[in-house]
């Protein structure tokens, strides 16, 4: 599962995006006033906060100060005329802020990143990004990032994980020849020697730039300067690379089974582990396509199939009827086959009544009573299916015309 919790506003010490907030009376009438305020305005100008931000992040009743911290421009008019009439000291934090100075954006130094809800290495993971890859830095404090991943997705990242840029250094990073690493798992290292000292562990999906090669070895530099040897049997062209990536259910199925007997990671989006949502984010990235984080977010994309009967439950014979391989299915984290149940898993169809997914480990199951591989809970939680293939849906989104990934 890959589903965050839903935003709740405290009565008393709150915390929001790392921000220490003052003690509040409850009862304050200007206070409630903001809250509801704010409440209307979410489902318009941001109706998800893992891609989009409207956070009280100050609140000192007895001054009468409030500071609202936003990612979208648009929704302080809207809050200025509905709170024009309240006598406080209104302040609004636009993002990314003054902490990041000019260097708004980063590009990713280690293999695997780590991505948490709140700063702080004990805090929960949200998400993992790789090596190479471009970020938005929204917001800096207490040694760590907020940024916004190619996805969308905003979360805490320590400084140490991201080579942050300003303008000019960002585009000389986009316009250097690109490599992507291609094997599962490698190491670059300190001289064109296998046996030299390691400069950092690989995964399939690190993007570096190329300084030159030789018959055995690509000379390779990372975004924060460090340069490196790695073998050219493990790497390919940025371009050629995404050339060679074709969204069909054979592609997307065999980047999935590839993942097999890998261990469930909340938060993990990489080969050395993964969640459920993480799983079909990184199948679909292997074949050159940018999608949504989340299950729940997964959901919303892509094109309905039907697999609901007219009893409101799940019905086998209707989804063996209308899925085909790589579709995506849905699940609900109560037994119920609700069609608005919160979606707590995801996994991707096979074929013949099987779906892979991260459940424990990466695994193949059956939705068929009779199937040796049958997995009874999962099935009778299924809820909804999409299907990505074919659709022309803007958030299933080619790795070439993102902004993080083009020149």
């Amino acid at each position: 599962m890959k589903n965050k919790l839903p935003y709740f506003c405290l009565p008393f010490l709150l915390y929001f995006g790392g921000t220490n907030i003052s003690n509040a009376q409850v009862d304050s009438t200007i206070y409630k006033s903001i809250i509801k305020t704010l409440d209307t305005a979410k489902p318009k100008f941001a109706p998800d906060k893992r891609t989009k931000l409207l956070e009280l992040v100050k609140i000192d009743i007895k001054n009468n100060q409030y500071t609202i911290q936003t990612t979208e421009n648009g929704v302080i008019p809207f809050l200025n005329k509905e709170l024009q009439n309240y006598n406080a000291n209104i302040q609004y934090r636009l993002l990314p802020d003054s902490s990041v100075v000019d260097k708004k954006q980063g590009v990713i130094i280690l293999s695997v990143a780590n991505l948490r809800t709140k700063p702080g290495h004990a805090e929960e993971m949200a998400t993992q990004i790789l090596l190479g890859t471009q970020v938005d830095i929204l917001q800096r404090e207490r040694g760590e990032l907020r940024v916004r991943t190619p996805e969308g997705y905003i979360a805490w990242i320590p400084t140490a994980s991201v080579a942050q840029m300003n303008d000019a250094e960002l585009q000389r990073w986009k316009v250097s020849p690109k490599l992507i690493y291609t094997n599962e798992f490698g190491k670059s290292y300190s001289k064109a020697d296998d046996k030299s000292l390691r400069v950092s562990d690989l995964v399939y999906g690190n993007i570096l730039s190329l300084i030159s090669s030789d018959e055995k070895y690509f000379h390779v530099k990372y975004p924060d300067g460090r340069t490196a040897y790695i073998s050219k049997s493990e790497m390919t062209t940025f371009e050629n690379w995404l050339s060679t990536r074709q969204l069909t259910a054979e592609n997307l199925l065999e980047s999935a089974k590839s993942m097999l007997g890998l261990p469930y990671l909340w938060g993990g989006t990489s080969v050395k582990g993964v969640d459920c949502s993480g799983l079909t984010k990184t199948a679909f990235y292997m074949n050159g396509y940018v999608i949504p984080r989340d299950a729940s977010q997964q959901v919303l994309v892509g094109d309905k199939i039907e697999i609901i009967g007219s009893d409101g439950n799940f019905d086998a014979t209707l989804a063996l009827k209308n899925l085909k391989p790589a579709d995506l299915l849905f699940f609900a984290g109560s037994k119920n086959s609700n069609p608005n149940a919160r979606i707590t898993h995801v996994a991707m169809y096979i074929g013949n009544g099987e779906f892979i997914h991260s459940a424990g480990r990466v695994r193949i199951n059956s939705m068929l009573k009779d199937a040796e591989n049958y997995d009874d809970f999962q099935t009778r939680t299924v809820v909804s299916a999409r299907r990505y293939i074919g659709s022309s849906d803007r958030q299933i989104q080619l790795i070439k015309e993102n902004k993080s990934y083009k020149k």
